[in-house]
């Protein structure tokens, strides 16, 4: 079809053209042809509305849209299915009934081709469509349920589950619960069809087309339906009525009689195979008739695949071997047990089911009760083998690293044992054999195993073992006698056999000198659990609630994380105790007898050893068994060694209590023992068995013992883990034994303490710990210890403190204050009114001023800051909560208060200190806010506490440096003077202490945003601040910013006053007019600062455009200024842009009329400077104004000429003098760009001649230039030069028609000579008065405006300038003395640390670079024609100089970085201005480069090869260029992105606000001018480097520049003006090709030069086009010259076309090539060959010939091999 992209019209009903087709055939045949619809198997590609009788009626039935949609679903593009599927879903829900209705007929055929589709997003989304049309159209889908249920069984389990539960919830929502059978039982023939088709008759290659669908693609889906068609089956059986099921199952039969079914058990898929065994379960529970049939072939298929262990495949396979071992009685007939199935499972158990323990191993039970005599015999080496290999699959990869398949693995043995024990309970030999064997060669070897092993420590095993010895007692009558049975010996004999096995194996390894710790420590675990399994079992069932996955830990002596949730230390009440005579649940005599064995064997080898670890394994068994049995054992025992000694009635009454005194206090006794944390717990454990006053009087005991303290703390921790505990130890804790222990401790601190730093071993930790957990800890709101000695350690703590307030000792006594700090805290929180104390206040205050101080200052840690800071907050809430709501004069807030404000404005602080203390001071306030609200009165009393007096104000703000006003006169902002203007002042650079001032309004402006932070109701205007004279505040806290904006100082203070909206939120607590008056009358008082300060309030708030009425307020009208002062020429000149027009003009006819009565008029600078603030406001003024003004500003010049400074001694002159001067170059200026008309003849002399004068002036004056005056005398005399030379070179004819005639001609022949001759030393003369850049009088501004001016010179100014001579010896050089010295002169202040002046040199040097080539002449003359090296010539030494040097401070610069890294400058600094220059003079030398002629670039390229400078050039470049040259400052809306190759860069002198970008622009600039007029050269160097390096530049290259390179090249040729005689080029800028065609008589040539995508980095290529009349060896030399200049010239591939031309005409004239190079003119020294060889008589170009000289290591023809002379 044509138009394949042109739109579809919607609901288009016109047939495609094989539709049309169609409707002919049926139109004139009459019958249907057999190509459309066509019904073969389900799944054959169908026509998707079929052609049947009376197409168009049917048509007509169905919706154009869902016409449109079933087309869809046919085509190839999956997304396009998608969509499709996705719309008639959509569709089916939102149109109605009977239009969904009209698709039905076609339904089927869609459904059930999409449900199979390859795709699975188009499988879920088919079966979502289907819902909807269920939905809609409900009980309508019965007449096609018969064609359509087969594939919907099929969806409902296909493998992608997402799109099987779409199934089943459409199935869901057509039938009902109860309708499903029936359903299904209608349809159930049409769906066996299906699923036996698929599983009998279908292939990979029948269900897919192998012509359209990949191999893989056809495979996937067979596997898949194949799959689903088994799951199938198994639905369908499990959803019929069990009537249906009889019903089918011969049509089952036949399904089960195929042999291609019985294959899919042995289907490579694990897919299909686990479908396989899950049909067969199906088979088994549905349908055991035909089970039983086949049980042959199912047997076999079932019982042999037990091995399988693929994760799919394997739970269905053990699921249908128990249903086989079950449903068919003699399936063992059919299958050899002994060689075919059990050495299977052996495998499979030794290797612990690989990895499938959890579905395989809950199995094993089932199975071995299923499994007949025949199998088993001989029944004990069969359970031999069974259990040995499940045991061995514990120590298989996967247990040993999953706990929880080794989990399933225990569980599983343990409950075979016990099956098989309670089997053989028979007193029959061979069951007696059977017994002794799993107890004592696979229970009792596994729990030992299990003792090495802390994963089975921590699995369920002790458990399960416990549990079935808990059921053997049962069984043997131990509990209760009624549960005795007959076979109750039996089991007593098993619990014996077993108990005296657990017994030897305990002593085994109990009994050894160098027993395992772990070993003792599982055997303590296993008693533990048997002790306790009731607690083990919550803890499991906790686990398996919780955690989802467990690492297993390395063995180490520690416990792992999962032991510790098993076996918790024993808490246990007293009650219980002494109430506990029996053993937990396990009611048999052996269960004690072995642990009072193992009890007295630890007591021996700790007695004759002093074993560590059996001591350690002593208290882990009496953690669980502390019974009076377990320590009358014990005691016996010792009795026995010791022959028992005289001991007291209480003692001997209580074998525990004689126990603890004398074994467990001796043992904590002992010196050197350092783990003493078992023996604590062994002393609790014995204490469990003793009264409330055994338990005070032992510990009393213990606590006199003169122990570590360290003990003594783990008692008290211990003592404290439960209330029980706590309550029996209450006595104890609340006596004076323990007290008065403590305080002498706290007496021993405080001196260790003050006397020396040492104090922080771990005896001295232990000890403040022990402290502070006595007076933290409460129970209940009480005191641990008693309340006596609480408050006595405390006093002792206070009167350290108040020894210790020297605060520069206070790094000292850091582990002192930070204990005091804990008590401290503890104090003020828990005790109420604690600081109605003085004593407590004055803590307070030592502790807010350490807080408050900066920690150089103090030494205190961060960590013991943050203590005092926490300490501090706790102490104020507490006093704020407590207090009358005032501030008490010498109470805590007032001191506070008069310290911080003498710190403010006495001790000269940092940043830091500053940061510090306002820190300190707003948590005070945030305490009191949080406490009481922000209206309180104890606020506001402290806030004015805080703020100075008026007077103090105006101290501090005098003493700010007046080094402020040289920005704001400079930049035209302020018209200011200077009492004395000393050169010390604008020399001594700013502290970088801050002044007081800036202290002042730092910290009040913070504590008067935190008080104000909480947002008001109202209004904002209506809500002033409840804190007085704020307005004040906020008008120091604006002068401070202003002051700090103008001298630049501290971003870091700037930044302190404006994050976090500080200003903001103060300015909205004052309202706008107030402070506007007071900034105002600030203002007119004062003028200076304030009237900058008002500025900025006015433009920061908009107020000129939203408040003009406001502001014109406060001045009431224009006259009420005059006369002016200082202070209001400050103000006026900042309002004077908000004025109204009318005002304005007020003010210029007061001043107009000032300055023509300056007789009597004592203020002229006044009414002048008043006069030029209305003009520069842009205010109208009549021509006769401006005659009579310019008229009087003339007749100064001869009655008061000294007015103008002319020839004068500037550095005598004051600040007014210099302003009036300043003033009336101004108004020139304005006169010159505003209305230059006016002026006639005698005004433009007065005008030049004065310019000219006080150019002479300054020239004269360098030396004063220190002067801020004087410089912006010289900067407005430079601006007046300016607008000169712009008004003279670009104002329009009209106004040069209305100037004096002859002014033109005088300007350029007298004046541009006077000016330039004047100009051009200054730069120089000013760097040689001031050689220091960040010298602070550095006039730099005079250097940026005096750069502007020069920027206009003429070259011919330049070529003829009057610079004083300068040479350098042995300097080369073949230029005009003029254009030498220039250089000289100009070049090295390229390198100057003076961004204008470094622009400035370029732009001078810039205009003189293109008169410079021609100087060279024909280039390198002196060396004769045998000279064999290739001639080379230097580019102008003294740049070349400067370039040296720049190159080596680069190179030190950029050492660091990376090719292709961005190394980011520092605007302004050292390395900026190396840089710069560096790049610079680099523009400079390609400006020169481009602007020489070709021979002679050939022999600067040689130069530059030799010297290096552009291979370190190119890799500086990619150190400076940005990774993304992406523009700044772009809108988003641009098509193209702009970079730093597309945009040419602007080197304005005066621009500083891109000067981020400066540099980068400036490389990427450099970079772009290489490789276009260096081309050659760049890849020469490019071929060289690194592979890294390459790969870097060609990727940036490819990016940003080729494209851009490329296209100029192309343009270039196409705007090129060069015309060549008989050669003709054109250029296609699509295809980056130029064509270039030559024709001379009948010769034709035609060459096409194509660039590559690389450009100017890879080779232009050189391909042919059409020739005739030329050989085709002559041909190829003509193309490879041809590629050769190219490749290997630096210029354009015009000049290339231009050499190669010059080539070919030179043949044609006669002069035969050079027979090595092959080319008439030389590729880089354009020479035409010169040298003959006397024998053959060919000639050679020389440079080529010293090649093949030097190369061949001989002197001999190239030609005929001849001696070459």
């Amino acid at each position: 079809m044509g138009g394949k992209n042109k739109q579809r019209t919607k609901g288009n009903v016109r047939p495609s053209s094989s539709g049309r087709a169609a409707e002919v055939l049926t139109r004139e045949g009459g019958v249907i042809p057999g190509f459309v619809g066509f019904d073969t198997t389900v799944t054959s590609e169908l026509s998707y509305v079929p052609a049947v009788h009376g197409a168009e009626e049917i048509d007509n039935l169905v919706d154009a849209d869902f016409r449109l949609v079933l087309r869809k679903l046919s085509k190839r593009d999956v997304v396009t299915r998608l969509k499709a599927v996705q719309d008639f879903g959509t569709m089916c829900q939102e149109r109605d009934a009977e239009e969904v209705k009209g698709v039905l007929p076609y339904w089927p055929r869609i459904y059930c081709k999409i449900s199979v589709d390859h795709d699975r997003r188009i499988r879920e989304a088919t079966q979502q469509a289907f819902e909807q049309l269920v939905l809609k159209v409900r009980r309508n889908l019965a007449p096609f349920l018969k064609s359509l249920m087969g594939h919907w069984i099929l969806s409902q389990c296909d493998t992608y589950t997402p799109a099987a539960s779409a199934a089943c919830q459409a199935f869901q929502a057509a039938f009902s619960p109860t309708k499903q059978p029936e359903a299904l039982s209608f349809c159930k023939d049409e769906i066996l069809s299906v699923l036996q088709d698929i599983l009998l008759k279908e292939t990979a290659d029948t269900l897919s087309d192998p012509q359209s669908v990949t191999e893989e693609e056809r495979e996937g889906k067979y596997v898949r339906m194949l799959t689903s068609s088994l799951l199938g089956v198994k639905r369908l059986l499990s959803l019929l009525l069990q009537s249906d099921r009889t019903a089918m199952e011969e049509r089952l039969a036949e399904l089960l009689n195929s042999a291609k079914f019985w294959k899919y058990s042995k289907n490579k898929t694990p897919q299909v195979r686990g479908a396989f065994f899950e049909m067969v379960c199906a088979l088994c529970e549905f349908t055991p008739g035909l089970v039983l049939a086949e049980a042959a072939r199912l047997s076999t298929a079932v019982l042999l695949s037990i091995d399988d262990s693929d994760p799919v495949v394997l739970p269905p396979v053990w699921e249908a071997v128990l249903y086989v071992v079950s449903t068919i009685p003699d399936c063992w007939t059919h299958v050899n047990a002994k060689k075919g199935f059990l050495p299977k499972l052996w495998a499979l158990l030794k290797e612990g089911g690989k990895g499938m323990a959890k579905a395989l191993h809950p199995n094993l039970m089932p199975l071995l009760s299923k499994l007949p005599q025949q199998v088993t015999d001989p029944t004990l080496d069969f359970y031999t083998t069974f259990f040995s290999s499940l045991i061995q699959g514990l120590s298989s990869e996967r247990a040993a690293t999953s706990p929880s398949e080794s989990a399933v693995i225990v569980t599983s043995v343990v409950e075979c044992l016990r099956y098989c024990i309670l089997k053989n309970t028979e007193e029959e030999e061979e069951q007696k054999k059977m017994r002794t064997m799993l107890i004592s060669q696979q229970l009792l070897p596994l729990l030992e195993k299990a003792l090495a092993n802390p994963s089975l420590q921590n699995g369920p095993l002790f458990l399960l073992v416990t549990e079935m010895l808990v059921s053997w007692e049962k069984r043997a009558g131990l509990h209760s006698e009624d549960e005795a049975n007959d076979s109750g010996d039996v089991f007593k004999g098993l619990l014996a056999d077993f108990w005296e096995g657990l017994g030897l194996l305990f002593v085994r390894y109990a009994d050894n000198e160098d027993a395992d710790p772990q070993a003792l420590e599982g055997v303590a675990t296993l008693l533990q659990v048997m002790r306790y399994p009731e607690r083990v079992k919550r803890k499991h069932a906790q686990k398996k609630k919780s955690v989802k996955i467990c690492f297993s830990k390395p063995e180490d002596h520690e416990k792992t994380g999962v032991e510790e949730a098993c076996v918790e230390k024993p808490v246990q009440t007293m009650s219980e105790l002494v109430n506990e005579k029996t053993f937990g649940p396990l009611h048999t005599q052996h269960f004690e007898d072995v642990v009072c064995q193992l009890a007295q064997l630890c007591l021996v080898h700790v007695n004759e050893k002093t074993s560590e670890r059996h001591l350690v394994f002593l208290s882990l068994l009496l953690q669980s068994f502390h019974t009076p049995r377990i320590f009358s054992t014990l005691v016996e025992l010792d009795e026995k060694i010791t022959d028992g000694e005289e001991r007291d009635d209480v003692t001997m009454k209580n074998p525990s209590m004689q126990f603890l005194l004398e074994r467990v206090v001796v043992w904590l006794a002992e010196k050197g023992r350092r783990d003493t944390e078992h023996l604590v717990e062994m002393v609790f454990s014995s204490l469990c068995c003793c009264t409330q006053q055994e338990t005070t009087r032992i510990l009393n005991h213990i606590t006199t013992m003169d122990l570590q303290w360290g003990i003594i703390l783990q008692i008290i921790q211990r003592a404290c883990t439960d209330p029980e505990t706590l309550k029996s130890c209450r006595d104890w804790l609340k006596g004076s034994v323990l007290g008065e222990q403590l305080l002498g401790l706290t007496e021993e601190l405080c001196k260790v303490g003050s006397t020396s730093p040492s104090s922080t071993s771990t005896t001295s930790k232990h000890s403040w710990t022990l402290i502070s957990l006595v007076l933290s800890q409460h129970h209940n709101n009480e005191v641990l210890i008693g309340e006596v000695y609480m408050e006595k350690i405390l006093e002792r703590l206070h009167a350290t403190l108040s020894e210790t307030k020297s605060l520069s000792d206070a790094g000292n006594m850091e582990p002192l204050i930070c204990f005091i700090c804990d008590v401290a805290s503890t104090f003020f929180s828990s005790v109420q009114d604690c600081l109605l104390l003085l004593s407590a206040e004055e803590l307070l205050l030592t502790v807010f001023q350490l807080t408050a101080q900066d920690q150089t200052h103090t030494h205190l840690s961060d960590s013991l800051l943050d203590k005092l800071r926490k300490v501090c907050v706790t102490g104020v809430r507490s006093l704020v909560q407590h207090s009358e709501c005032e501030v008490k004069e010498g109470g805590f807030l007032h001191s506070a208060a008069l310290w911080v404000t003498n710190q403010l404005l006495t001790v000269s602080m940092d940043i830091k200190s500053l940061q510090v203390l306002i820190l300190a001071v707003q948590s005070i306030v945030e305490t009191i806010i949080s406490v009481c609200d922000q209206d309180s009165p104890l606020l506001v009393q402290f806030f004015t506490q805080l703020t100075p007096s008026q007077t103090e104000w105006t101290r501090i703000r005098q003493a700010l440096p007046s080094q402020w006003i040289k920005t704001p006169l400079l930049a035209s902002r302020h018209r200011g003077v200077c009492e004395k203007p000393s050169m010390d002042i604008w020399k001594s650079r700013v502290s970088t202490r801050l002044p007081a001032h800036l202290c002042a309004c730092a910290l009040l402006g913070r504590v008067a945003r935190t008080v104000a932070f909480t947002p008001h109701d109202e209004k904002e205007a209506e809500c002033p601040s409840h804190l007085p004279n704020l307005k004040y505040t906020v008008s120091e806290l604006l002068y401070a910013l202003q002051w700090c904006k103008e001298v630049e100082y501290m971003p870091a203070y700037h930044s302190l006053l404006t994050d976090s909206g500080l200003l903001e939120g103060l300015q909205s607590q004052v309202p706008m007019k107030r402070l506007l008056g007071t900034l105002y009358s600030r203002s007119v008082e004062d003028g200076g600062l304030w009237s900058l300060t008002l500025e900025n309030y006015i433009h920061t708030n908009n107020l000129a455009a939203t408040g003009s009425a406001t502001v014109r307020k406060l001045y009431g009208s224009a006259d009420s200024l005059f006369p002016v002062s200082q202070s209001t020429l400050s103000t006026l000149q900042v309002l004077c842009p908000t004025m109204t027009k009318e005002d304005r003009e007020t003010l210029i006819d007061l001043a107009t009329a000032g300055i023509i009565n300056w007789q009597e008029n004592d203020d002229v600078y006044g009414c002048l400077a008043v006069l030029l603030c209305c003009l520069t406001a842009n205010t109208h003024v009549e021509e006769e104004v401006v005659h009579a003004i310019l008229a009087t500003v003339m007749e100064w010049r001869t009655s008061k000429e000294d007015w103008f400074l002319f020839s004068s001694d500037l550095s005598k002159a004051t600040a007014e003098q210099l302003n009036l001067a300043v003033e009336m170059m101004r108004f020139l200026s304005w006169l010159v760009t505003h209305c230059p008309t006016v002026l006639g003849s005698s005004h433009w002399d007065f005008l030049l001649c004065s310019m000219l004068a006080w150019l002479e002036t300054a020239s004269e004056n360098v030396s004063s230039l220190w002067n801020p005056w004087v410089q912006l005398f010289v900067c407005e005399n430079a601006a007046l030069i300016v607008n000169l030379n712009q008004f003279f070179t670009s104002s329009s004819s009209d106004i040069r028609e209305k100037l004096p005639s002859e002014l033109t001609a005088e300007w350029t022949d007298f004046f541009i000579e006077g000016i330039y001759n004047l100009l051009l030393p200054l730069p120089v003369n000013i760097t040689d008065a001031f050689t220091e850049p960040d010298d602070p009088v550095f006039p730099l501004a005079v250097l940026q405006s005096v750069g502007v001016a020069l920027t206009y010179v003429p070259v011919q100014q330049l070529k003829q300038n009057s610079l004083p001579p300068r040479f350098i010896a042995d300097q080369k050089t073949n230029l005009p003395e003029p254009l030498q010295t220039l250089l000289n002169t100009f070049c090295p202040l390229l390198l100057f640390k003076a961004r204008p002046l470094q622009i400035t040199v370029y732009h001078l040097l810039e205009k003189v670079m293109p008169e410079l080539p021609e100087c060279d002449g024909e280039g390198d003359n002196n060396k004769s024609d045998d000279d064999r090296d290739e001639p080379c010539l230097s580019p102008p030494a003294s740049l070349m100089a400067i370039l040296s040097t720049c190159e080596e401070l680069c190179d030190s610069i950029l050492a660091g970085v990376q090719v292709g890294e961005f190394a980011v400058v520092q605007p302004l600094s050292v390395e900026y201005s190396c840089i710069l220059g560096y790049l610079l003079a680099w523009k400079l030398l390609v400006t020169f480069f481009k602007s020489s002629p070709s021979h002679l670039r050939a022999h600067y390229a040689q130069y530059l090869k030799r010297s290096c400078s552009l291979n370190k050039l190119l890799l500086h470049l990619f150190k400076l260029m940005p990774e993304n040259p992406i523009y700044p400052s772009q809108g988003a809306e641009t098509k193209e992105t702009k970079t730093f190759f597309t945009e040419s860069q602007s080197l304005a002198v005066d621009n500083s606000e891109s000067v981020e970008w400066e540099l980068p622009h400036l490389a990427c600039s450099v970079y772009y001018s290489t490789v276009q007029d260096l081309p050659a050269m760049v890849r020469l160097w490019w071929n060289g480097q690194e592979k890294r390096v390459s790969a870097a530049v060609e990727k940036f290259t490819i990016k940003y520049v080729s494209p851009v390179l490329s296209a100029q090249e192309i343009s270039s040729v196409h705007s090129s003006t060069q015309m060549f005689d008989s050669m003709t080029v054109k250029a296609r800028s699509a295809a980056r090709e130029v064509i270039a065609t030559y024709s001379v008589d009948d010769i034709f040539i035609e060459l096409v030069i194509q660039l590559p995508q690389n450009y100017p980095l890879g080779s232009i290529t050189v391909e042919s086009g059409r020739r005739v009349g030329v050989s085709v060896q002559q041909w190829r030399n003509w193309m490879l010259q041809l590629s050769t200049y190219l490749t290997h010239q630096n210029g354009s591939i015009m000049e290339g076309l231009a050499l190669w031309k010059n080539n070919v005409d030179k043949r044609f004239e006669g002069i035969e090539d050079c027979m090595i190079c092959f080319s008439v003119i030389h590729g880089s020294n354009y020479s035409l060959p010169k040298k003959g060889c006397r024998t053959c008589k060919k000639k050679f170009h020389s440079a080529c010939l010293y090649k093949w000289f030097t190369s061949s290591n001989k002197s001999t023809c190239p030609l005929c091999r001849e001696t070459f002379f």
